[in-house]
C-alpha cells in the first residue's frame, strides 16, 4: 500500500468495510485511534491498513470480538507461540460445531412440523394446523413427546402445559 495518508473513507473502500465499522473498532480498542491532521480528519497508514485487513478476516470467519482482540495481539506480537493461535481457532471451531448441531436439531424440528402438517392437516384451516398446535404448546423441543411436543404428536390439547391459541 505504501500510503500513510489514507482517509477513513479510502481505507474503508480498500478493506471493503464501512466507515462506522472503522470508528467502532477504534472505539473498542481493536484499531488504534488514527492520526489526525490539523483540520481534524483521520489519516491511516500501512500498519492500520494491515491491522484492519486482519481484523476483517477474523470477523469474516466469525470470530467474536474478544477472540479477535486476542488474535490481533498474537498477530502483532509475532514471538508468541503458534499454539496460542491454534487454541483460539480451536475454541472457535468448537463453538461453530455446537451451533451447527443446534441448527441440525432445528432443521429436524422444522422437518417434523412440515411433515406433520402435510400428513395431518394440509389444505385445512389455520386453526386446525398441527404446526400452530405445536407452536402453541409449552412443551419444549426437547420434551418427552419429541419434536414439536404438541397435539400433532398425539398429545391432546387439554394436556397440562398445553396452551390453546384463542383466535378472534
Amino acid at each position: 500500500m505504501k500510503d500513510d495518508n489514507l482517509s477513513i473513507g479510502a481505507l474503508a473502500k480498500q478493506v471493503q468495510c464501512t466507515v462506522p465499522t472503522i470508528r467502532y473498532y477504534e472505539e473498542i480498542g481493536l484499531l488504534p485511534h488514527a492520526t489526525r491532521a490539523a483540520n481534524g480528519r483521520r489519516y491511516y497508514g500501512d500498519a492500520d491498513h494491515m491491522r484492519l485487513l486482519f481484523i476483517k478476516r477474523c470477523r469474516d470467519f466469525g470470530f467474536p470480538i474478544e477472540q479477535v482482540r486476542n488474535l490481533v495481539s498474537l498477530f502483532e506480537e509475532g514471538d508468541r507461540s503458534c499454539v496460542e493461535v491454534r487454541d483460539v481457532a480451536q475454541e472457535h471451531l468448537s463453538a461453530v460445531r455446537a451451533k451447527i448441531a443446534e441448527f441440525r436439531q432445528l432443521e429436524a424440528s422444522l422437518v417434523a412440523f412440515v411433515d406433520s402438517c402435510n400428513t395431518a392437516c394440509c389444505g385445512g384451516t389455520a386453526k386446525d394446523c398441527t404446526i400452530i398446535e405445536d407452536l402453541s404448546s409449552t412443551a419444549g423441543p426437547a420434551s418427552a413427546a419429541g419434536c414439536g411436543g404438541g397435539a400433532s404428536m398425539g398429545v391432546p390439547a387439554d394436556t397440562p402445559g398445553f396452551i390453546s391459541l384463542k383466535r378472534r
